[in-house]
């Protein structure tokens, strides 16, 4: 599961997720990605679900670049607790994906393996996501 090996503050506020996605809005690494259309929280569970999806469909053939992180902890108070009592343990870690935001790349395979992998782990994430490829790559 990926999480941050330490972080500075054990605790975070929820922030907002307003505009898009300023940066890693294209495809860099492989010759297809997973872009997300609307802002939303991915889990660590929920990435490792996808990548897991795609190594599955692909044979470990080619390559697959995660291109986002969990580093955000979300905490959550026990079941039947009284309000008060300060701020709930931390019980996952997230990354926050905006609009435009490429989320997985691959690379090394066929038009039709890539989008079909691409295609297995957009199920496992909680975003509307599309299939994109990288530029001057001529679609089939």
């Amino acid at each position: 599961m990926l999480m941050p090996k330490r972080v500075k503050y054990r605790k975070q506020m929820r922030g907002r997720m307003k505009g898009k996605a300023l940066r890693g809005a294209e495809v860099h690494f492989g010759d297809y990605g997973l872009q997300a259309l609307e802002p939303g929280w991915i889990s660590a569970r929920q990435i490792e679900a996808a990548r897991r999806a795609m190594v599955r469909h692909v044979r470990r053939r080619g390559k697959i670049w995660i291109r986002i992180f969990p580093d955000k902890p979300v905490t959550k108070k026990p079941a039947e607790t009284r309000m008060g009592s300060g701020k709930g343990n931390v019980e996952m870690w997230v990354a926050v994906v905006k609009p435009g935001r490429i989320m997985f790349e691959i690379g090394g395979v066929s038009h039709e393996l890539a989008k079909e992998a691409l295609r297995l782990a957009s199920y496992k994430l909680s975003v509307k996501t599309k299939i994109v490829a990288r530029e001057g790559l001529e679609e089939e």
